[in-house]
């Protein structure tokens, strides 16, 4: 089964994290990135023929798959030190926390995507012979359809606090269906519930999207982060706070330095709590 559609965005993503994983000063390790990549193709690495400008934007986009996974990296452990044992992974992808976390005994975590990423995933596994460290639950639903019913029967409780996961996810889906998926949420989240979103940046579609070729990630953008992300959560029932890529970089010791406006990498990133 090769990759398609937007959830081939996914084995590139992973092939992005197996390249950090390669690094000395790895900001996280992810060892089953590189048997994703390859599985999809895209491993042994190499860039494709590109200009400068195509080289600026594809780093940049690197960069911010590196940051965002070290943000919600560290999300998870917080929401784990404070006692939450329900984790779920909207669009889970090639997402391997599962296996690269060490969570607290009693974690359940649900991986939540369409039957062909999960398939895929489900063979890559199977070959590599990855033992998670936690219960692994899959849930294979479309985002689009009733995926907090098949969410409970697969064993969700409501009733205990969860920590929510949608990594570059929200952008490839229009406003409505955003806040959809937030009220949906919302209504499975008891208190202290935690949540980690990535959003598309103001712009991000114009600076990223707009020469971006037929079937790659950035065309199938579609919606980008409100002007006020943090009112925009409070009137969901969180109390968020947000952070720019760039000053998550700078914190976690990868200075973007001060580029121009469309080299900057595309999104912000969102920790909220559910009072």
């Amino acid at each position: 089964m090769r990759p398609s559609g937007v959830w081939a965005t996914a084995v590139g993503v992973a092939r992005v994290r197996a390249l950090e994983t390669e690094r000395e000063d790895a900001l996280f390790r992810d060892p089953l990135a590189q048997a994703f990549a390859a599985a999809g193709g895209l491993w042994p690495s190499s860039p494709p023929p590109e200009d400068e400008a195509a080289r600026r934007r594809r780093l940049a986009v690197s960069l911010s798959i590196v940051i965002r996974t070290k943000f919600l990296d560290d999300l998870l452990r917080q929401a784990s030190a404070a006692g939450v044992r329900q984790v779920v992974l909207l669009g889970a992808g090639m997402d391997s926390r599962a296996f690269r976390t060490h969570w607290p005994e009693g974690t359940r975590l649900f991986e939540v995507d369409t039957a062909a990423p999960l398939d895929f995933k489900a063979s890559v596994l199977r070959r590599e012979r990855a033992v998670a460290r936690c219960e692994r639950i899959t849930v294979a639903v479309d985002l689009r359809e009733d995926w907090p019913s098949a969410l409970a029967a697969a064993g969700h409780d409501p009733a205990s606090p969860t920590v929510w996961i949608a990594e570059g996810l929200l952008i490839y889906l229009p406003e409505d269906a955003v806040d959809l998926l937030l009220a949906r949420i919302g209504a499975r989240s008891a208190a202290g519930s935690r949540m980690g979103l990535t959003l598309g940046s103001r712009g991000v579609i114009e600076r990223f999207g707009a020469d971006a070729g037929p079937g790659s990630a950035a065309s199938m953008w579609v919606s980008e982060m409100p002007d006020d992300p943090v009112g925009w959560l409070a009137g969901h029932g969180w109390e968020a706070v947000g952070h720019t890529l760039r000053e998550r970089a700078a914190a976690y010791g990868r200075p973007v330095g001060t580029p121009p406006q469309h080299e900057e990498g595309p999104g912000g990133l969102i920790s909220a709590v559910r009072r």
